[in-house]
């Protein structure tokens, strides 16, 4: 198949860590065209994408650019969408994202796109009846209601937590001859992990290629379900270091692991709702195929898996967006 045959996937948020998955495995597989959004073109992350083959397109992931992600999804059969993760000004405050995402949306639709993945979250807002306030999932459920009413065929996926988190927003801390693990969930809850870098192409990219089979499904993308104890164990026998588990569930235990976050709007709250609602209603409602995504990548990364690849020993680490 010729280059101008393959489908074009126009991918948005393109330098994120499931934007950069995707576009990776979508160019990897040979059977598509991509076209990656960012305003960070001449970055070295977007140059990488670049060399690998994508078409770099300047379209910021923000409100009112409606009329460029037009004309960047011109000719796309099919578009990647994410919505970033806004800290909410202050607690209960409403956060722009939902407009953001419906925006997008309507932009693929007027320009003749013929199937849209997103990547969504739980409504936890109408799951608990608003008993639990966690924006960054409510306006990702709002959003994918929204696609839902559009004439256009969509599929969604649910990332679970990122393993990542902990190398990038909760890192540990030496504390005489341990690190310290501040972790936001109790630590013999199971809960749902992934590797965003690794686990989101391929998942992504099962759907762009059977995309009738997956139209209209919501689809976890997971890499293992453990406990913090667990991951805390398994650092141990990977690195040989010693590490301990600290709980950082609470407000007072988060703001005395994180004294930064009291600064930072309505985060604090954002997490801790987060966590209780995954504590007392389960990360994923019941109906969800957890199994979906291992048995169409095997690959994906267990924790223990991914501290050999990354080879990470505690140090803080950014991987971008």
């Amino acid at each position: 198949m010729s280059a101008n045959h393959k489908p074009l996937i126009t991918v948005v948020g393109a330098l994120s860590k499931q934007g950069r998955s995707v576009v990776r495995s979508l160019l990897e597989s040979q059977r598509y065209q991509v076209r990656a959004l960012t305003r960070r073109v001449d970055s070295p992350q977007a140059q990488e994408l670049a060399h690998l083959g994508a078409e770099l397109i300047n379209v910021p992931l923000e409100l009112g650019h409606k009329e460029e992600l037009i004309q960047a999804f011109n000719g796309a059969h099919g578009v990647f969408m994410l919505t970033p993760g806004i800290t909410p000004e202050a607690v209960n405050a409403q956060t722009h994202e939902a407009a953001l995402g419906k925006e997008i949306a309507d932009a693929a639709v007027e320009a003749g796109v013929q199937h849209l993945v997103f990547s969504s979250l739980e409504n936890v807002g109408h799951i608990t009846e608003g008993k639990k306030w966690v924006p960054h999932f409510t306006d990702k459920g709002q959003i994918e209601e929204y696609i839902r009413t559009l004439p256009i065929a969509s599929s969604f996926i649910m990332m679970a937590f990122f393993y990542t988190n902990l190398l990038e927003y909760y890192q540990p801390r030496q504390a005489d001859d341990a690190l310290i693990f501040p972790i936001y969930l109790p630590e013999d809850f199971r809960a749902p992990f992934v590797d965003p870098l690794t686990a989101t192409g391929p998942a992504v990219l099962e759907i762009f290629d059977n995309q009738n089979k997956y139209t209209g499904r919501t689809l976890p993308v997971i890499g293992e379900m453990l406990t913090p104890a667990e991951m805390v164990e398994t650092f141990n026998r990977v690195t040989g270091k010693k590490a301990v588990y600290s709980s950082a569930v609470t407000r007072e235990e988060l703001l005395n692991h994180f004294p930064a976050f009291a600064q930072m709007g309505g985060l604090v709250e954002e997490v801790i709702g987060m966590a209780e609602y995954a504590v007392e209603y389960g990360y994923y409602q019941q109906e969800r195929d957890l199994q979906w995504s291992r048995q169409i990548n095997p690959n994906a990364l267990t924790w223990e898996q991914f501290l050999h690849t990354t080879g990470w020993q505690g140090e803080g680490h950014s991987f971008g967006l």
